[in-house]
């Protein structure tokens, strides 16, 4: 979900489990040369979203790295089989006003620039959920707390499940 800290908890993440980390969107931009702002006003979210997807679907058969996806990957399907076929992964849990207060000043969120940012974000809420809780190995309500709690937990889930 947008705003819910993934690249900040992923960049912490990869730091502690010494993987290298990747923060889809800023992939997108280097490959493109261009901000996310530009692709969506010249290609809009469906051409954005091909991008997306091409990114996620390279970045799976990669090991040894922390993703943090955008906060619609998982709208397309052939995205979350990439993601669960690509390793563990991690749904950051936020309710939707928090989202909103960490957002709402940000101006390089295209699909937050309409008349009611915040009903836009409780709708986006409500339609990704239940795809990130498909997909997710593990949840995480992540609406309080600093990110290093987080962070700490994520390492602990994952050295139980996945290290061992």
């Amino acid at each position: 979900m947008m705003g819910a800290g993934k690249t900040t908890v992923g960049r912490q993440l990869a730091r502690r489990l010494r993987k290298r980390f990747v923060d889809c969107d800023h992939e997108i931009e280097a490959r493109t040369g261009v901000s996310i702002p530009t692709i969506f006003e010249i290609e809009g979210e469906p051409g954005f979203r091909r991008r997306e997807s091409a990114t996620i679907e390279a970045l799976s058969h990669e090991s040894g790295l922390v993703l943090a996806t955008g906060g619609g990957a998982v709208i397309a399907p052939e995205n979350r089989v990439f993601l669960r076929g690509g390793g563990w992964v991690v749904y950051l849990d936020v309710p939707p006003d928090i989202l909103w207060a960490r957002t709402r000043g940000d101006r390089n969120r295209p699909l937050l620039q309409v008349d009611d940012p915040r009903t836009r974000v409780r709708e986006l809420h409500a339609q990704r959920d239940p795809l990130y809780r498909e997909v997710a190995d593990y949840i995480a309500e992540s609406g309080q707390g600093s990110p290093l709690s987080i962070v700490r937990k994520l390492e602990r889930e994952y050295l139980i499940r996945c290290a061992a």
